[in-house]
C-alpha cells in the first residue's frame, strides 16, 4: 500500500461525507481507474441538507443549480502543479428517485468511454510524489490551467454535475501517477483524519 498523503479540505462550508473509504474499500465499490480509496463530498445548506426531495425528484431528473452546492468554490488541497485540466464537459441535470434508476442504467457506457467519462469537468494536481484528482466541477468553472503552479486553498474551479454524477458534489482521490487508468490508488486524510459516511464535515 502506497503511504498516506495528508490533504487539506478541497473547500470551505459544510459537506456530507458520502463513498469513505474510513467505511469500506473499495470505497466506490470497485478498483477501476485507481478508485478504490476515492471519498466523494456533497456539499449542503440550511439544516444540512441538500436539496429538498420532492413529488418532482421522485419522477423528474432536477436542474443542478436547485442543489444549494452547485457553483461552490473548490480548492486545492495541497501545493503542485496542475498537470491536467479538463473544463469543456456541460453539466447535466441531477437524477434522483426513479430517474436514477434510468441513469444508472447507462453508467456501463461511461466505464467504456474511460475515467474522463466518469469524471467529468476535473483538475489533477501533482504534489510531491502524488497527483489529486478533483471532479465533476462546473462547465468553464475551471480557474487554473496545466502547468500552473497553485498553493493549498487557491481556487481551482466550481462544484458541478459533470461526468458519473448523479447530484452536484465533489470526488477526490489521489493517486500515483496522471495516467490515471494505470494507477494505483493513495490513501488519503483531510488535517489528519478519513471522515466516515454521513458525517458533515466543517472546512470553515
Amino acid at each position: 500500500m502506497s503511504r498516506t498523503v495528508d490533504l487539506a479540505y478541497p473547500f470551505t462550508g459544510r459537506w456530507l461525507v458520502q463513498n469513505s473509504p474510513a467505511d469500506r474499500v473499495p470505497s466506490h465499490g470497485t478498483t477501476l481507474f485507481a478508485s478504490s480509496r476515492a471519498i466523494d463530498f456533497v456539499p449542503v445548506g440550511a439544516r444540512d441538507r441538500t436539496a429538498p426531495f420532492t413529488l418532482r425528484s421522485a419522477v423528474l431528473p432536477e436542474p443542478p443549480d436547485a442543489f444549494p452546492g452547485f457553483g461552490r468554490e473548490v480548492l486545492a488541497p495541497l501545493d503542485g502543479e496542475v498537470v491536467a485540466a479538463e473544463n469543456d464537459e456541460r453539466d447535466h441535470p441531477a437524477y434522483r428517485g426513479l430517474p436514477s434508476i434510468g441513469y444508472a442504467l447507462t453508467q456501463r457506457r461511461r466505464v467504456r468511454r474511460g475515467w474522463r467519462a466518469l469524471a467529468g469537468n476535473h483538475v489533477l494536481v501533482a504534489g510531491e510524489g502524488v497527483v489529486v484528482a478533483l471532479c465533476h466541477l462546473a462547465h468553464g468553472s475551471l480557474r487554473v490551467q496545466v502547468g500552473q503552479q497553485v498553493r493549498a486553498g487557491d481556487v481551482l474551479g466550481r462544484c458541478g454535475s459533470t461526468g458519473n454524477s448523479t447530484e452536484p458534489h465533489l470526488h477526490v482521490q489521489a493517486v500515483v501517477r496522471v495516467d490515471v487508468a494505470r494507477a494505483s490508488a493513495v490513501p488519503v486524510t483531510f488535517r489528519g483524519v478519513i471522515p466516515r459516511n454521513g458525517e458533515i464535515v466543517d472546512a470553515g
